[in-house]
């Protein structure tokens, strides 16, 4: 078992710890509230059952199997097959603005890729970021880590959102020593 899905387990887990009810108990709520959009199943778990926003989404993919790293499982691919298909079409401009945020994020040492449905999550023994395109002109970083001093391009988050900042980016140029220093900053905290 890898570390990520040593995580996953662990993150569910604890979600049935704290929902106490387990994941076929779970999974039939979602069934039985006839939400079908994973955004409305998300919010449901949310408002329903108290979870965060991260167990809520980890939970809604879980009994969906939705979630990019079990499509590319069942389908065979590979992490860049799916990477590749992120940034097709009109977002293929911003693949050299993701390759270059992934030559320095991989000088920091190791850590694992997994690949979602519209970002690639990036973990230790948490997840520190996650990169996809944000739209056809802007790649998103979201990081995971605390105490940064939000800045005009270093975006804090609400409480429970899937990360704690958010930095978008336009031109590869914008993957800068700044924006580095925050992503090592999140490496090292998760782990």
């Amino acid at each position: 078992m890898s570390d990520l899905e040593k995580a996953l387990a662990t993150q569910l887990a604890n979600i049935e710890k704290r929902s106490g009810k387990s994941l076929s108990e779970l999974a039939a709520i979602i069934r039985a509230s006839g939400l079908v959009k994973h955004g409305e199943i998300r919010d449901m778990l949310k408002r329903d059952l108290g979870l965060g926003h991260g167990d809520a989404n980890t939970l809604t993919h879980y009994a969906l199997k939705s979630d990019g790293q079990s499509a590319a499982a069942s389908s065979g691919l590979k992490v860049d097959d799916v990477v590749a298909a992120l940034y097709a079409g009109p977002k293929a401009s911003l693949r050299p603005i993701h390759d270059k945020l992934m030559a320095e994020i991989n000088k920091f040492g190791e850590f694992e890729i997994a690949p979602k449905k519209t970002y690639v999550s990036l973990r230790r023994k948490k997840q520190f970021a996650m990169i996809g395109p944000a739209t056809k002109t802007q790649v998103e970083v979201g990081l995971n880590v605390k105490g940064l001093a939000p800045a005009e391009r270093l975006i804090e988050q609400p409480p429970n959102s899937m990360c704690n900042y958010k930095v978008r980016l336009s031109v590869i140029a914008e993957v800068d020593a700044e924006l580095i220093t925050w992503i090592k900053q999140a490496f090292q905290s998760a782990g």
